[in-house]
């Protein structure tokens, strides 16, 4: 049971999904009592420096939750490539890690099952999404197909680009977007496109 004297700590730190050690320092709790509260199993270590406390319901899909845990522990980190191109229904791919992507001016922290990449105008397409009560960023359904073709290998990316232009009830493909997206990252899409189409 965790002592009495950092209770208040940890319910304040309860309130989100991951935390920093220094920001449990900040809550008054020293670095080595994280290590012996880890140690112990109360609370859990998702990354070097970054915890979590056991037993939370964070109300999220439960199928994503360990993305999301991964993203919130990555300052800047905005969900792309495979796991993006999973939550868009884009993929039959398994998404076997996730997929982050960081500013190119970021050290790439280190985290478990997750590839970070670094890119170049993470502005572009950048939106956010809603799992459970958490916000998370990631790169809209136009720039996660420009990026396939940049990162990925072509039948991953043609594939994705087909489900895309599959017009649904519930998503319409925006051919102008898209076109203005691989203009902006320098990949000739109008190929690919004219091809899938006739």
């Amino acid at each position: 049971m965790i002592k009495s004297k950092y209770i208040t700590a940890f319910q304040q730190l309860s309130k989100k999904p991951v935390f920093s050690s220094a920001e449990g320092r900040a809550a008054g709790i020293p670095a080595r009592m994280l290590a012996y509260f880890s140690a112990k199993g109360y609370i859990e270590r998702v990354a070097r420096g970054i915890y979590r406390i056991k037993n939370v319901d964070f109300d999220r899909d439960f199928e994503w939750e360990d993305l999301v845990l991964s993203v919130l522990s990555i300052p800047n980190g905005i969900i792309c490539l495979i796991s993006a191109l999973c939550y868009y229904g884009l993929t039959d791919e398994i998404m076997r890690e996730f997929w982050i992507a960081v500013p190119h001016t970021t050290t790439s922290p280190e985290r478990e099952n997750t590839r970070i990449v670094r890119m170049r105008n993470t502005s572009l397409g950048k939106t956010m999404i809603k799992i459970g009560n958490q916000k998370l960023k990631i790169f809209d359904r136009e720039r996660t197909i420009v990026d396939a073709f940049r990162y990925l290998d072509q039948e991953t990316a043609l594939k994705s680009l087909n489900a895309y232009l599959k017009t649904n009830k519930n998503t319409k493909p925006n051919i102008e977007k898209l076109l203005k997206y691989a203009k902006k990252l320098r990949v000739d899409l109008k190929k690919y496109i004219s091809a899938l189409i006739i």
